[in-house]
């Protein structure tokens, strides 16, 4: 075994997840009945250079985190390139500089070599002894991912090194790039020979037929599996001179070399041009039948997965592994958590496993992730999601009808821009609102001829949301919502959200907490006796004004990110509200998407017994702080577990509902995977000067904060215009009065427990 060739100062890899859960990573605890594995044991999950989808590929943390937060039968991979003097070491790029810094420690060293048939210019393991290696440090080599660690030590591996310091259930060794290191006299062959007899290594796979066979009699009989790992369709295989698309076709020519395959995951759910999943393949199937093992590789939660999945890796797992169909063997992943959790989570769930986790799901405009926010269409999804609390944010039209959408500028929600009322568009300084276009200047007939529009957020990040379904559903009158909510049976309350009373009332001689009430009543909801209903706003006054209704639950928001909280201001609170719905900052402060610790607001305000929301939840992984792994379950299982929150407020309820219903939140031991993370636990493992900046503290909310002065009295309407084309509508009005403005809510955060580890290198 090689050892290392300096002393690192002793670093403790803060315990990210609860100590308590470290006692062993869990297997998964289905029956072999239900996998259709070609083993019928539970697929395996191979983590592609450790957890490199949070530190850089193939680095001593990246191993020891994916080993602590896995399955028991994980299997680390390594990339194994070769020194100039033999040691093959773990790294995921031919060209060094790639994945580590050595083009700043011998940046006279570069060479230009001839791979694959092609010239190629970098710093190559070829050039340089294990010695010389050394002083080089692993960084991240995907330039969207966190480079905050790049300036932690953490030296280059050997595989001797990943095995005695991370202590991986299992070793999986990839062969890149035999032909190459055959070009300058080194063998891969009589490394991976050799180190198999100092190591356990249980697969060996290679994108090269020839190296394949060249060891198949030594290792073919053995416990180490080889497995033959297909590239692109169309490019060629160095030593057939076939593609590997036609390779594919002849399966039994490969079972006599091989026990496996690994092709990129579209090779079994392909994927058309606009992201969305097409019909399967029969590739799996096919392999099964040959006597082969598939392992589906490319998985990672911060690349874009088809629109099919809403986002959630964890239903993109779930496609390979629990169809009803086939199931892959195994899965490569940069983030080796999420499939460990989906394989012994969320696998084989029927629609009507136990809740294992009382914390209300909320929706926020329906399923509206998926769907244009609060139309019919979102609402059924919500629904059948497995939603608990349908929610309905009230507008008001010009001739006072209420109805459901998510912003009082149409230009949000719908299409209004391109409609023939686009000329109305208007400043609302009022309302902090440039060039909008507001429900309360049309009539409800004319709202109706919009078309709604799914919100889409992240477009900063090219991150769109279900294209197909862009407009899809119809707007609903809230007496329409209150009617549907009510026949929904697996629907516990309804949600009504108030904003802009006073503006509304003041300046456009609009009543919408009448309107509610009027609505309320109507449907029935006041005498009401299974389905809550809760009425939500961040205007104290409006609470207020439903005080009088004793069957309402009054839900407080408080809408900016704060730190703390005063005795006085909670008790002013409780005045009027018995539920309060913070942002995730509040809960979890982060510094430029990492979290920085934890507040002590949400066990004050229960301590007076006051009930807690935290919004605004989503899948979308840049909505996550780094410390969440972009996993959204661990962002919400570190919420309600960690911190005790008693509902959050989704745009995606069916991953909250998939969450709380969860076999592992039933286990005796929770395993790793499924443990709360440590506020602030990836912060102190960056070196001094690639800490995020610092950033201003939030406030603390006060009295003065809350206290809102009564509602105005609804004053007359104003006068009528005319619309460009002709049709009578209000014109824009002059804006006054003081709305209170909804603050957005930003990322949140996790923490992991990576066990101490002790780099001694003699």
């Amino acid at each position: 075994m090689s050892k290392l060739r300096s002393v690192f100062t002793l670093f403790s890899l803060l315990l990210l997840f609860s100590s308590a859960a470290l006692v062993a990573a869990q297997g998964s605890r289905r029956g072999r009945s239900q996998w259709q594995t070609l083993s019928g044991d539970a697929p395996l999950v191979i983590a592609r250079g450790g957890f490199s989808g949070i530190f850089p590929d193939s680095s001593v943390y990246a191993y020891s985190l994916a080993v602590q937060t896995g399955l028991r039968t994980l299997l680390a991979w390594c990339d194994v390139q070769l020194t100039r003097d033999g040691v093959g070491i773990c790294i995921p790029d031919l060209r060094l500089e790639n994945a580590s810094d050595i083009d700043n420690v011998y940046g006279n060293r570069r060479n230009t070599y001839n791979v694959n048939g092609v010239r190629t210019q970098g710093w190559f393991s070829v050039d340089f002894t294990l010695d010389e290696l050394t002083p080089v440090n692993m960084k991240q080599r995907i330039y969207s991912r966190a480079p905050n660690f790049d300036g932690t030590p953490m030296q280059i591996l050997t595989v001797e090194d990943v095995v005695s310091l991370a202590k991986p259930p299992g070793l999986w060794l990839n062969i890149p790039h035999d032909a190459f290191f055959s070009q300058h006299n080194l063998s891969m062959r009589s490394y991976v020979l050799s180190v198999s007899r100092r190591v356990i290594v249980n697969y060996v796979s290679s994108p090269e037929v020839g190296f394949l066979r060249s060891v198949v009699s030594r290792l073919g009989t053995g416990p180490t599996k080889l497995v033959l790992q297909f590239l692109r369709p169309d490019d060629v295989e160095l030593t057939t001179n076939q593609t590997y698309g036609s390779l594919l076709r002849n399966l039994t020519l490969i079972r006599s070399f091989a026990r496996g395959i690994i092709v990129p995951k579209y090779y079994i759910w392909p994927v058309d041009s606009s992201q969305y999943v097409q019909n399967y393949t029969s590739l799996v199937l096919d392999a099964h039948r040959a006597g082969l093992e598939v392992f589906a590789s490319n998985f990672a939660n911060d690349a874009s997965i088809p629109y099919d999945h809403s986002y959630d890796p964890v239903a993109e797992y779930l496609s390979y592994i629990d169809n009803g169909v086939f199931s892959v063997d195994g899965v490569i992943s940069d983030f080796p958590l999420t499939p460990s959790a989906t394989i012994d989570c969320f696998s084989h769930m029927g629609r009507n496993e136990t809740v294992q986790a009382s914390v209300l799901v909320i929706s926020s405009e329906g399923a509206s992730g998926t769907y244009p926010g609060c139309t019919d269409t979102a609402y059924e999804n919500a629904v059948s999601d497995g939603v608990d609390i349908l929610d309905c944010p009230v507008q008001m039209s010009y001739d006072g009808v209420p109805f459901c959408l998510g912003s009082i500028n149409l230009r949000d929600r719908t299409d209004v821009a391109q409609s023939d009322f686009s000329d109305l568009a208007t400043n609302n300084p009022d309302l902090n609102i440039d060039d909008g276009i507001f429900a309360y200047n049309l009539t409800w007939s004319q709202i109706q001829t919009l078309r709604p529009a799914i919100s889409n957020p992240y477009t900063n990040f090219s991150l769109f949301r279900n294209p197909r379904a862009r407009n899809n559903g119809s707007l609903m009158q809230l007496s329409d919502f209150l009617a549907f909510a009510n026949n929904a049976s697996s629907v516990s309350g309804v949600l009504i959200s108030i904003e802009n009373a006073a503006y509304l009332a003041q300046s456009q001689g609009l009543g919408v907490t009448d309107a509610v009430l009027d609505a309320l009543s109507a449907a029935g909801y006041n005498n009401h006796t299974t389905k809550t209903v809760m009425i939500k706003s961040s205007d104290s006054a409006v609470l207020t004004r439903f005080r009088s209704r004793s069957n309402y639950t009054l839900v407080y928001v408080v809408d900016e990110d704060v730190r703390d909280i005063t005795n006085s201001t909670i008790m002013e609170i409780r005045r009027f509200a018995s539920s309060v719905v913070l942002s995730k900052r509040s809960v979890f402060p982060t510094d430029r998407a990492f979290l920085t610790g934890e507040t002590n607001i949400v066990p004050k305000l229960q301590a007076f017994n006051l009930t807690v929301y935290a919004q605004l939840f989503r899948n979308e992984f840049v909505s996550q702080p780094w410390d969440f792994f972009s996993d959204a379950y661990v962002e919400i299982n570190t919420h309600v577990q960690y911190m005790g929150i008693n509902g959050i407020i989704t745009e995606f309820p069916a991953t909250a509902a998939k969450y709380k219903r969860n076999r592992c939140l039933g286990y005796r031991d929770l395993p790793v995977y499924m443990t709360p993370v440590q506020p602030g636990g990836l912060i102190p493992l960056m070196a001094n000067n690639y800490l995020p900046p610092a950033e201003a503290p939030n406030p603390i909310l006060t009295e003065n904060d809350v206290v809102e002065p009564p509602l105005p009295a609804v004053v007359d309407r104003p006068s009528t215009g005319t619309t460009g084309n002709g049709t009578t509508a209000p014109g824009p009005a002059s804006p006054n009065g003081q709305p209170t403005l909804v603050a957005s809510s930003v990322l949140s955060g996790i923490a992991m427990v990576l066990a101490a580890v002790v780099l001694s290198w003699g």
